[in-house]
Formats: C-alpha cells, structure tokens, sequence
C-alpha cells in the first residue's frame, strides 16, 4: 500500500510525481525541527517544502515561512537572529479537533446563548 500511497494521496506528503520533480529541478537548502525539507529552484528562485506528515501549512515555522515567501533573502539561520527566549513553540491548526477553540453559546458546549437585554426589537415587514 506504501507505493500507491505514494502515487495518489497528495494530502499525506509528497507524491512520487513531486519527488521526482523537486530532486531533479531543485536543490535541498535545510530542513525544520518538524522535518520539514526546503528546497530552492535551480532556475527561476522559487522555493518549495516538502512536508513531513500532513501538507498542512500551520505546520512550517515563522523564519521558514518568511524564507519561502521571500521576505529574508538568506537561509533562516543566516539572515536572522536567535529567537528571544519568551517565545513558546508555535501549534499547529486545531480546527475541527477535539482542542479547538469553543466559545459560550457553542452547539458543541451547550448551545446557551445569553438571554436577550430588551433593546432590541425585531422588524417586521408590516410596519410602516
């Protein structure tokens, strides 16, 4: 199943199809904590990751994103300095898990909303 996977599944990492077309027309520049590996085009500067895991883009850290939409010219490591010391890991998307974010009144933790104050009054097409 590893080789089908490989030829059809696009959401679950790179395709054979990518790989081919990444190694032969690109070259590796680094790789992330997540193991993650960015590549940069031989011709043309455009630059590219191939994800470990899931394609999901919550997934690529701040200084790789900034290198992939070229907003540093260098390599991260290079171009910027260390991270401060307060900065907390980033996570990933948590939409549509179990984590994500519910607030009062969601169907999910209850449905209650707050009880209406009285300074609205509903429009009704009849009234002049």
């Amino acid at each position: 199943m590893g080789f089908l996977k490989q030829i059809f599944t696009w959401w679950d990492g790179a395709t054979i199809g990518t790989s081919l077309h990444v190694r032969r027309n690109g070259r590796q520049v680094g790789t992330d904590d997540l193991g993650n590996v960015y590549y940069e085009a031989k011709k043309g500067g455009r630059r590219f990751v191939i994800y470990n895991g899931p394609n999901d883009a919550s997934r690529i850290p701040p200084e790789w994103f900034s290198w992939l939409h070229h907003q540093i010219a260098g390599l991260p490591d290079e171009a910027l300095p260390p991270a401060p010391k307060f900065l907390r890991e980033p996570t990933g998307n948590r939409t549509g898990t179990p984590e994500a974010y519910k607030p009062s009144g969601a169907l999910d933790r209850g449905g209650r909303r707050p009880a209406a104050s009285g300074d609205y009054e509903a429009w009704t097409p009849d009234q002049a």
